[in-house]
């Protein structure tokens, strides 16, 4: 294998790392390599403190060392690395998928996901962009923006992904205000039906938005018989510990 080839897979895996933590296994699949290919790299990369194992687990993440050397793409990792801990304490004991999301203009990109400890999963929608009104944690980053932004936005037109979306720029004006009060943002079936998240804002030390944490689950089971405002409280809390050591990109 040429020197330049090595370059070329070493940077594929690190790039598929930054979507999140994943295994040899998903990591060969993703970058289509053979495992044992994917698995020697991995642990030169490990060697250079590159990547790094998660916890005791098969999994790999993104390296503090590489974190620190990057700019904006390190500056997400280390999110993505700090928040791994908030989100598998989320995950364990709301029973449901907890991610972490950053705001790019005006779309929302979720950058990890931790699974729910439920047989039925929802889908993993770490990489995915999404209109800022249509999820609750880009509702959160809107609250957040001065009204010379956010009417900017409400003039668009606004993307429907569900017949609940919200698109009325007045209600989606009142909600606000509201999430504002709250802390949170709550949505049943607007991003997508069948499924009901809640969602609380993140924010760096100068006390910038930088971005939301948010549970999700189906709408059959999730909040089920549990106080909407009891849930919504734990994340948020979450959410408040986590901001405290947030960076934004500079």
């Amino acid at each position: 294998m040429s020197g330049v080839q090595s370059i070329e897979r070493a940077f594929a895996i690190l790039e598929a790392l930054a979507a999140g933590p994943a295994g040899v296994t998903e990591l060969a699949e993703l970058i289509a390599l053979p495992k044992s290919t994917v698995a020697r790299i991995l642990g030169t990369l490990a060697d250079l403190g590159a990547v790094e194992r998660v916890d005791q687990s098969t999994d790999f993440q993104i390296g503090q060392s590489l974190a620190g050397l990057a700019g904006v793409s390190s500056a997400a990792a280390t999110m993505v690395v700090a928040v791994r801990p908030v989100l598998d304490k989320l995950a364990s004991e709301i029973g449901e998928a907890a991610e972490f999301s950053v705001p790019e203009g005006y779309l929302i990109r979720y950058l990890i996901q931790v699974e729910s400890p439920s047989p039925v999963q929802v889908r993993d929608y770490t990489g995915l962009l999404s209109p800022l009104h249509v999820v609750p944690a880009g509702l959160c980053v809107m609250a957040h923006w001065p009204n010379e932004e956010l009417e900017r936005y409400l003039a668009r037109p606004l993307e429907a992904y569900t017949a609940k979306t919200e698109t009325r720029p007045a209600h989606i004006r009142r909600r606000l205000e509201g999430i504002r009060q709250a802390g949170w943002a709550w949505q049943h079936e607007e991003f997508a039906e069948g499924i009901s998240s809640v969602a609380a804002p993140v924010f760096d030390q100068l006390g910038r938005i930088a971005g939301a944490i948010t549970v999700h689950g189906p709408t059959y089971r999730f909040p089920g018989s549990r106080r909407s405002e009891e849930i919504a409280r734990f994340v948020c809390d979450s959410a408040q510990r986590f901001s405290v050591r947030a960076r934004t990109p500079s």
